[in-house]
């Protein structure tokens, strides 16, 4: 039985990697997935899935108007439907992904992060939290101590910023996975040591 899926983690927790070996899996047996991602996420390419060791993949992009159940229903023998970067879909994304579950009974896999630099839910994060049937957490560890981290600190000039706008692209130049502590206290001595060299 199809289902939708979100599994979410912080910065640096495997996402796209998972997404790339899942398609590989599918294909591998002959069968055929959908690859998406958001069409805000421009820092490979536009229309792109790309993994911080280097992997990357085409996939369509998700644009603020994109009906993603149109695109999939209009494809033949879809196996699984994959979709990077699902914190930026918007309210009405995630309703068509329960409805390519629920009327083409094709399961739908998202992945993305739960929560913001401010540690507020991204509207896509929040609609699968809602709607999915299965969720699961991805896992790394703090860039300071060995804690689980949570949370994604985002730097700017080599202090941390808790305000602002919710979306700004960007990888290890501007964001890093930490724990709670690291988050209110994040020892910025090291981060602008990293970025320097």
């Amino acid at each position: 039985m199809a289902q939708l899926f979100f599994r979410y983690g912080a910065m640096n927790s495997g996402k796209t990697i998972e997404i790339l070996k899942v398609a590989h899996n599918y294909e591998e047996q002959h069968k055929h997935v959908v690859i998406l991602t958001s069409g805000l996420d421009n820092r490979d390419e536009v229309g792109y899935v790309s993994s911080r060791i280097g992997l990357r993949r085409p996939a369509i992009p998700i644009f603020d108007e994109t009906n993603v159940y149109e695109i999939v229903a209009s494809k033949q023998n879809i196996d699984c439907v994959l979709v990077d970067e699902a914190q930026f879909l918007k309210k009405h994304h995630v309703i068509e992904l329960t409805q390519i579950v629920d009327e083409l009974e094709i399961p739908v896999m998202t992945f993305g992060l739960k929560n913001d630099f401010r540690n507020q839910l991204f509207e896509g994060s929040e609609y699968l939290l809602l709607y999915a049937d299965k969720i699961e957490e991805m896992k790394t560890i703090c860039w300071f101590c060995a804690k689980k981290a949570t949370m994604n600190l985002r730097i700017h000039d080599g202090k941390p910023v808790y305000d602002g706008e919710q979306i700004m692209i960007g990888g290890n130049e501007a964001y890093f996975p930490v724990c709670r502590k690291h988050y209110v206290n994040p020892p910025l001595e090291e981060i602008c040591k990293d970025i320097e060299e």
